[in-house]
């Protein structure tokens, strides 16, 4: 096991395109740290460049208090588990999982007891005789582990290990990782596009975009204070919702204005973000998160709380309801949401002339609103996020916004 230390990390191919640009991460002894980001940000280059697999352009890589950036892949002492699993067709899964150890001559006794230990964590003793193409998709993104495991590395690397098996099996096989992690205490970097699968495997999450790390944090800090618009829109499934509105009011009473509704917001809202005050009668970008918002018809909800639409379309979902609305806002359009809607496969938001927001919340499955019903939505302005409408950052301290952490900070 091995503290990794990326400082000032930089990649630029021989073409001019620069894939990544001043990392800075320290990964603790033991630690599961996730990168995550839309495809193209990165994050896999710089998996490649701590393992010897791309070049390092600028900056230094540190595994074990040594500098590795011209140590070749074979002597870095890391281990890596790709998505395609990368098995030996013609090979045992016992072969499998040994063939490291016999490339570096160990004793086949040894070799042995190595691969029937890790097939035991694994739960594929049973399979040691079989060939991969005899084996589900779990089984062999297993026996690819069980493969890293006997080497006993430094670090073990992971680049999108479970992105070729059924949704269920991904689960399945995401806690096993998580408890294998745990188990072995082995430090991991992991690289994933599932934000969902960053934020339930990380002790800490670094979210890039475009070569850059815009924030590291453990998961539940990313969700409650995201560093800026980027950040807050991947993370959290459905996505938070942002709008344009308008902080007015004094420090005593602060409201916002959405389109043509007032929102009254507690006063702790300004205790917990100082900087607000600076943005009284300013415009700024609200974030809501779906689940900060339910069906004003089961819950008492004061005025100053409410918004009015229609449901455009009703998601039962089994243990809640999503609700898709529309709201007289403009909606937000800036490099960061372009970015986001691009990941998402969805429209690029439009132009300065539009006035309406498309809204998901997450009403409680007792709801009885249906697709084109008027619903009344109450939104716990105690829980909204806001941000500076020309940098894009969260709106935090006194001293301004809270710029992108670009630096690791954890």
């Amino acid at each position: 096991m091995a503290e990794v230390d990326l400082t000032s990390v930089g990649k630029v191919y021989p073409d001019g395109t620069r894939a990544v640009t001043d990392l800075n991460l320290h990964i603790a002894d033991g630690e599961f740290l996730v990168l995550v980001g839309p495809s193209g940000c990165g994050k896999t280059t710089a998996l490649r460049m701590v393992a010897g697999l791309e070049d390092i352009s600028e900056g230094e890589v540190v595994i074990g208090g040594r500098v590795v950036n011209r140590v070749p892949a074979r002597d870095r002492d890391v281990a890596m588990v790709f998505q395609s699993y990368a098995l030996y067709p013609h090979l045992s899964v016992r072969d499998n999982i040994g063939f490291g150890l016999s490339l570096r001559k160990m004793p086949k006794a040894e070799i042995r007891a190595k691969v029937d230990r890790a097939a035991e964590i694994l739960g594929l003793t049973e399979h040691l005789g079989r060939k991969p193409r005899n084996l589900s998709g779990g089984q062999r993104q297993r026996v690819a582990m069980g493969r890293a495991i006997v080497r006993e590395p430094q670090a073990f690397l992971m680049d999108e290990p479970l992105s070729n098996l059924d949704a269920k099996l991904r689960v399945q096989m995401r806690a096993e990782i998580a408890r294998l992690q745990r188990d072995l205490g082995v430090t991991t970097i992991y690289v994933t596009h599932d934000q969902t699968e960053a934020m339930t495997l990380g002790d800490r999450v670094a979210v890039m975009k475009k070569g850059e790390l815009q924030q590291v944090a453990p998961p539940q800090e990313l969700y409650d204070r995201p560093a800026n618009l980027f950040v807050a829109g991947f993370i959290g499934s459905p996505a938070m919702n942002l709008l344009k509105g308008v902080l007015t009011g004094d420090a005593e009473n602060p409201r916002l204005e959405i389109g043509a509704r007032t929102l009254t917001l507690p006063p702790s809202v300004l205790t917990e973000r100082p900087a607000l005050a600076s943005y009284l009668g300013r415009d700024v970008v609200v974030g809501v998160r779906p689940e900060d918002m339910e069906d004003a018809e089961l819950t008492e909800a004061p005025e100053g709380t409410r918004l009015e639409a229609a449901a455009d379309l009703v998601e039962a979902m089994g243990s809640d309801v999503l609700v898709h609305f529309a709201v007289e806002a403009a909606p937000v359009v800036t490099e960061d949401t372009k970015e986001l809607a691009r990941d998402a496969g969805a429209d690029v938001p439009g132009g300065a002339r539009e006035e309406r927001t498309e809204i998901v919340a997450r009403f409680s499955p007792r709801t009885r609103v249906k697709a084109g019903d008027p619903v009344t939505i109450r939104v716990d302005t105690g829980r909204l996020h806001f941000f500076d409408i020309e940098s894009g950052a969260s709106i935090w301290g006194a001293g301004g916004a809270a710029g992108p952490l670009r630096k690791d900070e954890g």
